[in-house]
């Protein structure tokens, strides 16, 4: 049984394959908040960021359900909220980028955490790292450094141990992903932004329901569990927080298409 670790702002915790399914998530919900990941939930994973576009099937099911649950819709990336604009083609209009480091509420208004002063020194590292191995990429998210080896699977040891030198160098958090490494600025996780969405217009007093696929989201995961909502995993499953799954972002845009609040 392969172990993994999810590593958030506090301490490692062990993450395990299984092989029993996640029963899929009720279509019927009494006055859900959807809270929704982007890559590997409402995009197919990539090999390169800027591989991932607009498509018209997406942009349509988060609108029409965002005009159904009136507005209780926010996407949760580890991308900016520019990255999550361009590809949801601005249909949500409550984002959170970088694992919570920005955040637009409902009403338009923005928050960006100021970035730490290790973030410059990461994404030297970073670029001099790439600098000599083809197909790994490296993302400057201001707030964050990302190290994405998805086109160079050889490289993930070698990125992780860099990384986790720099992690204890800088201070700055290190975020893992799926066939990705993230340097960020402390404080926020997707879990944080969730939490804070629920106190404001329109989630508050809503059920929370969160869709992610990798270890990032199991922030996310706890945070919609503790305010009496539910994750639902999205991909392979394995030990998570998680209540229900869906198989891939094809269902997830199914689901979305069927979810309504209950009367």
């Amino acid at each position: 049984m392969r172990t993994s670790h999810l590593i958030t702002d506090g301490a490692p915790a062990p993450v395990e394959a299984v092989s029993h399914p996640l029963p899929p998530p009720p279509v019927r919900l009494l006055r859900p908040a959807l809270f929704l990941d982007m890559d590997g939930v409402l995009a197919p994973l990539a090999e390169t960021p800027d591989a991932v576009v607009p498509h018209p099937e997406r942009t349509a099911a988060l609108r029409a359900v965002a005009a159904r649950l009136d507005g209780r819709v926010a996407i949760i990336s580890g991308r900016t909220i520019a990255e999550i604009d361009r590809i949801a083609e601005a249909s949500a209009a409550s984002a959170s980028g970088v694992h919570g480091l920005e955040r637009r509420r409902a009403d338009g208004s923005l928050h960006s955490a100021e970035a730490a002063p290790g973030v410059r020194d990461a994404v030297a590292a970073f670029e001099r790292f790439a600098r000599t191995r083809p197909g790994v990429i490296v993302e400057d998210k201001a707030v964050s450094a990302g190290l994405h080896f998805r086109g160079a699977p050889t490289e993930a040891a070698a990125a992780v141990a860099l990384a986790e030198t720099l992690a204890g160098e800088t201070g700055l958090t290190l975020q893992a992903g799926n066939l990705v490494v993230e340097l960020k600025t402390p404080g926020t996780s997707k879990g944080t932004a969730l939490t804070a969405f629920m106190q404001e217009p329109p989630f508050a007093g809503s059920v929370p329901v969160m869709l992610g696929d990798d270890l990032t989201d199991e922030d996310g995961f706890r945070a919609a569990g503790a305010l009496g909502g539910f994750g639902v995993l999205v991909g392979p499953v394995r030990e998570t927080a998680a209540r229900y799954g869906l198989p891939d972002v094809a269902a997830v845009l199914a689901w979305l298409n069927a979810v309504e609040e209950t009367p």
